[in-house]
């Protein structure tokens, strides 16, 4: 797993392609240089992801976002946290990390002073633990098996004779 610089690195290998308007990302959970996958590097570049998502989605201008009623309301020097706008809102508006601890310090403290490494280790033994893969229907399973047994066929051409064993989707 890696380190500060590691989630830096990571930050901006995702951001500036994104925003060039690559629609796939390289990389998720490698460390050294690609050599290596780390689980636990791929749950913190998950959440590292949903946040580029989001910025690069850009920001929804609309008169309802705008809250220009809601502005004039509350006046200069009030605050917005009673109102039902900010309720509504407030949950889609910022990005919702899993992972990340927002929480105040002395809140995390008293949780166990747990760092990204420790959490990240924690979700990829809960997902290992619990996840369920759903099946692919079968139209879909069939149509994988037939898609690789063409390449397989046609790469059967071009590689020496050797007995293969294939896994069933």
């Amino acid at each position: 797993m890696g380190d500060q610089q590691a989630g830096h690195e990571k930050t901006l290998t995702m951001m500036l392609p994104a925003l060039a308007g690559a629609n796939m990302i390289y990389g998720l959970g490698m460390i050294e240089l690609g050599m290596t996958l780390d689980f636990a590097q791929l749950v913190v570049d998950n959440e590292i992801a949903k946040m580029v998502r989001k910025v690069v989605g850009g920001i929804c201008v609309t008169d309802e976002t705008l809250a220009v009623d809601v502005i004039r309301k509350v006046g200069a020097g009030g605050h917005f946290l009673m109102e039902e706008h900010t309720f509504k809102h407030m949950k889609t508006v910022q990005s919702q990390s899993q992972l990340f601890d927002r929480t105040p310090r002395e809140n995390w403290s008293d949780n166990g002073s747990k760092d990204i490494v420790t959490r990240a280790r924690e979700q990829v033994r809960y997902i290992l633990e619990h996840h369920k893969p759903e099946h692919l229907p079968a139209p879909v399973a069939q149509q994988l098996r037939e898609i690789i047994e063409a390449a397989e066929q046609e790469w059967e051409i071009h590689k020496p004779k050797t007995r293969q064993r294939r896994r069933n989707l």
